[in-house]
């Protein structure tokens, strides 16, 4: 077997859709990971916004081994108290009545998109199953996300691209307005695009959207998988702007590590998906449902959510500063919360190696853009520390420039 570390070409035996580095880590602890050689790195990555928490959070941790020596599985023919209390808390906290719960952000999507169809089929609407949805959106990988995401390059070679799916530039009302016709039955938009490269919707933008789904009978729908848990310094993206969907997909954060995402919807919309609708044979289970209480308790205590909001400052304030530094590197900045992004001149994918090099974990998102997605934990220190390491790389490409 090769090392975790080995940086030749042996085979894996893994599919290779994954341009994987060969770095490999042995543990992790806080806003830090560790490799089996003892080289630490510090995570502006988070599993691509996944450790809301940080690695190895000591109550999330006991949550998930007294529940695993307790109850692992036993599948959703029974009632699981776990999940039924995650799911109470998660109404009571937003503008939901009922949750699904699934493993995955693709899940959820896929979960709200088939709640939104068959809401408008049960009511006898059978031809109302298109939905809009935006250019430079990212909803997941399966074949039903990939055509809500309308991205190119996740179509191609899959055969014939599922149907029902019509695509906008974001921010622009009329155009949506345009595509609205008598087969249209939901609006489905990310509040702040992730792999898109950080864009975020205006307020305006999003309020406008929720008029327009009232004035038509639509139902709004969105992919908080990368925005929401805190992400911004609310619980959800969508609050920034005052308004409230009709479903909401979430995945990322909930589980702080664990694979667990949620559809969430208003009872009116939920109470056609009866029994034989929709299922999943893992999702909501004990072990994940048991996780999903212990981060959501954290991320809800007191004060957790302003700090993350002054720590978003605290970035933004930094990202500022190296544009005026950098302006020929780093030519704009974005971001809302802890979920931020730069855009840069140097290839951002090299770039992103490059700070792997100085310890630091980034991620690269459309539009040349680095992405910083540090846990929601991270500390004024540990900023800097961070944007330390970016002004050396920029130095570098700086210097050979010169």
């Amino acid at each position: 077997m090769p090392s975790p570390n080995n940086t030749s070409q042996e085979k894996s035996a893994l599919f290779g859709t994954y341009a994987r580095t060969p770095l490999a880590f042995e543990r992790g602890e806080g806003v830090r990971l560790y490799t089996s050689r003892g080289e630490e790195f510090l995570d502006f990555n988070s599993g691509i916004g996944v450790n809301a928490l940080g690695h190895s959070n000591p109550l999330v941790r006991k949550a998930l081994t007294e529940q695993g020596n307790r109850l692992w599985h036993v599948s959703n023919i029974y009632t699981i108290p776990e999940a039924e209390r995650l799911a109470q808390k998660l109404v009571e906290e937003t503008f939901a009545e009922a949750v699904f719960f699934t493993n995955s952000g693709a899940e959820a999507v896929e979960c709200a998109i088939k709640t939104a169809r068959h809401h408008f089929s049960d009511r006898g609407e059978k031809e109302r199953f298109e939905i809009i949805a935006f250019k430079g959106s990212f909803h997941g990988r399966t074949l039903g996300t990939i055509a809500a995401g309308g991205n190119p390059a996740y179509l191609e070679g899959f055969g014939p691209v599922m149907p029902g799916f019509a695509h906008v530039e974001p921010g622009d009302l009329e155009a949506v307005a345009k595509k609205i016709t008598p087969k249209t039955c939901a609006i489905l938009i990310e509040p702040v695009q992730g792999e898109g490269g950080i864009r975020i919707m205006e307020k305006s933008f999003m309020a406008g959207l929720r008029k327009l789904c009232d004035d038509n009978g639509l139902l709004l729908i969105l992919d908080e998988v990368q925005c929401g848990y805190g992400r911004t310094g609310k619980f959800f993206a969508h609050e920034w702007a005052g308004i409230r969907p009709d479903i909401m997909a979430v995945a990322k954060g909930i589980g702080g590590g664990f694979p667990l995402g949620a559809c969430l919807a208003t009872e009116k919309v939920a109470k056609s998906m009866v029994p034989g609708t929709h299922g999943s044979t893992y999702g909501g289970n004990p072990l994940a449902c048991a996780v999903g209480n212990a981060v959501i308790e954290q991320i809800l205590a007191p004060g957790f959510l302003q700090r993350v909001e002054k720590m978003g400052n605290v970035l933004g304030h930094h990202m500022q500063q190296l544009m005026q530094k950098y302006p020929d590197l780093v030519v704009d900045v974005r971001g809302m919360g802890l979920m931020a992004g730069m855009k840069i001149t140097p290839p951002v994918r090299e770039f992103v190696e490059k700070l792997r090099q100085h310890k630091l974990l980034c991620v690269a998102a459309g539009d040349n853009v680095l992405r910083l997605l540090p846990p929601l934990i991270i500390t004024e220190d540990d900023i800097k520390e961070a944007f330390e390491k970016i002004c050396t790389a920029l130095d570098e490409i700086d210097g050979k420039k010169k």
